[in-house]
């Protein structure tokens, strides 16, 4: 069976994965999560790595949001890897940062909620994780999503991107249409651009805390096309 790897964002952990991860096991699979450092994407992408060394098989690698960065860039050389996964995901070229993305179009909130601590690190205000992240999500989860939430290193979304490994492995492309973190538009730019097979939601950034079951059942979809 294809093994699944999910890999978070910014302002998140693994858990943001718990739901999704309860209802890939009731169909059957073992997914397994990272826990991204979030201190630089060079750290990050030896997570991934890592964390692929112990898994067995053919390979799906999943990338929300920063996670995509992440992916894109873990996934290289690794020959197990069989398809990259993006949801409401950045999905850079070469050379190319998270920053330069994210700030290629306007209508992202984040900025507007975004808070930093005097020692440079960053975090979503509380009250307003769930409307930026997953406004069509359960309150509760959101604002448990925001308790738990990661702070990352400033500077770590300007990070140069390396080569892709969307160049050479399938790609799929979940677009989330009510995104208010990152415009819906540049996500079709970037499916387009990566060749993915591109799948529209009416969702918010964070399917995985509104729609975990419709969620769990997109990826088993795409291990049966491996």
């Amino acid at each position: 069976m294809t093994a699944i790897v999910l890999v978070h964002g910014l302002w998140a952990d693994g858990s943001a994965w718990s739901e999704t991860i309860a209802e890939l096991r009731a169909l059957g699979h073992e997914p397994v999560a990272a826990q991204l450092p979030l201190e630089s994407l060079e750290g990050d992408v030896a997570a991934v790595r890592r964390l692929l060394s112990t898994v067995d098989g053919p390979v799906l690698l999943v990338g929300w949001s920063y996670g995509g960065a992440v992916i894109t860039n873990a996934a290289v050389g690794q020959d197990h890897v069989k398809a990259l996964s993006y949801i409401a995901a950045f999905a850079p070229e070469e050379g190319e940062s998270v920053r330069d993305i994210a700030h290629r179009r306007p209508g992202s909130l984040l900025p507007q909620h975004l808070k930093v601590t005097e020692d440079g690190y960053s975090y979503i205000d509380r009250p307003a994780y769930g409307t930026v992240v997953a406004a069509d999500a359960d309150a509760e989860r959101t604002a448990l999503a925001g308790a738990v939430q990661k702070f990352p290193r400033l500077g770590i979304d300007a990070a140069p991107s390396g080569a892709p490994a969307w160049r050479d492995a399938p790609s799929h492309y979940l677009i989330a249409t009510q995104d208010r973190a990152l415009p819906a538009a540049t996500q079709r730019e970037m499916a387009d651009r990566t060749g993915a097979r591109a799948t529209e939601w009416d969702t918010g950034h964070g399917p995985m805390y509104a729609r975990p079951k419709e969620l769990a059942a997109y990826l088993d979809g795409l291990t049966q096309c491996l």
